[in-house]
Order: C-alpha cells, then sequence, then structure tokens
C-alpha cells in the first residue's frame, strides 16, 4: 500500500481558564459518563467516530488489551447522545504529574455539523480538569492536552482552537495507507 504524510498537531491548555466552553446544542443531547467498563462498546465507539477519519492504533487489540486501558485509574469515557443514541465520545487518560490526554475524540459521522462536537470537547475539557476529584489519589490537573492530525475531520483543529487549545508541536511523518472499515466492512462511502 502507498505511504502519505500525515501532519500531527498536538495543543494543549495549561490552565482551567484557558477553557473557552461552545454553546449547548438545541434539542436533546446530553453527556454521560459511560461507568460500566465494556470493551464492546469502547470498541463501538472507536470504530464508528474513527472508521472514516484513519484510526488504525487499536484496531488489532484483543478484548483484554481493551480491558487492560480501561482499567487503568482515572481513565473515563464520556459519550454524547442525541435523543438516546449515542453520536460520540471523549476518552480522558491521566498521565504523570497531573498532566490529563484527551486520548479519543469524535462525532460518530451521521451526528457532525450540528454543533454536538463543540459542547462534548468544552464538556469533556471540563471534566479532565476536574478528573482528580473523581479519582482520589490522582494528581490535581495541571495540563490537559490532545493531539489531531491532518487525517482527522476538516473542522477538529478549528474546534480545539476555539475551546481554548494552543498549538505546542507540529510533526509530519509518511504512514502507511490502512484500510479501516469502521463499525463493519463497508460502512464508510470510499
Amino acid at each position: 500500500m502507498p505511504n502519505i504524510a500525515v501532519t500531527t498537531w498536538s495543543l494543549e491548555q495549561t490552565s482551567p481558564t484557558d477553557l473557552l466552553p461552545a454553546a449547548a446544542p438545541e434539542g436533546d443531547v446530553r453527556i454521560v459518563r459511560s461507568e460500566v467498563l465494556s470493551p464492546e462498546f469502547s470498541r463501538f465507539l472507536y470504530t464508528s467516530v474513527g472508521g472514516d477519519v484513519l484510526w488504525t492504533d487499536q484496531l488489532g487489540w484483543t478484548y483484554a488489551q481493551w480491558q487492560a486501558h480501561l482499567e487503568r485509574p482515572g481513565v473515563e469515557t464520556w459519550v454524547a447522545y442525541e435523543r438516546g443514541t449515542p453520536a460520540g465520545y471523549l476518552e480522558l487518560s491521566p498521565q504523570d504529574d497531573g498532566v490529563v490526554e484527551i486520548e479519543h475524540f469524535g462525532l460518530i459521522p451521521a451526528f457532525r455539523g450540528r454543533r454536538i462536537g463543540g459542547h462534548l470537547l468544552s464538556y469533556g475539557a471540563a471534566r479532565a480538569w476536574d478528573l482528580a476529584e473523581r479519582w482520589p489519589g490522582l494528581a490535581r490537573t495541571k495540563r490537559v492536552w490532545l493531539h489531531t492530525c491532518s487525517k482527522d475531520g476538516e473542522h477538529a483543529m478549528d474546534n480545539y482552537l476555539r475551546r481554548g487549545f494552543k498549538l505546542f508541536d507540529t510533526k509530519v511523518e509518511e504512514e502507511a495507507v490502512v484500510a479501516t472499515p469502521g463499525p463493519w466492512p463497508g460502512a464508510y462511502p470510499g
């Protein structure tokens, strides 16, 4: 398969006051923490959100790898629902010394362009800043960071900047093109 040049941008907030919240979308949109660890549900979210933007890193994970990932203290999955249907998610992953990564964030394609993404990112970043309040033993959050790349949706970078994230690193690397089936083979038009 051919290679493509992929630009990865890393962004951060270094204070809770950096967060610039988005307005909540109209309609019945709720954000709920997924408190029951479920590798099946997490893999569903990962493939449904990332299938058309070439998320591949975790496609080969076993059930045990998903379970171990989710069992790490402080890992949280926040899911946006529109009228009871999962629309997207955000996953928080604490690191050393009060650093929290927004490891995954995105919307299922059918829910993009409805103002849910900004609301979910705002809510999730706020939960990153108060993560230690829910997880005794974790250090108080001092920094929240994430990365996005040129394979992600066309509005991703703008959403991060509008929420108060600041660019701190840029890398360009060659990657092999890998087929991503989404939730099932052929799920996305090619």
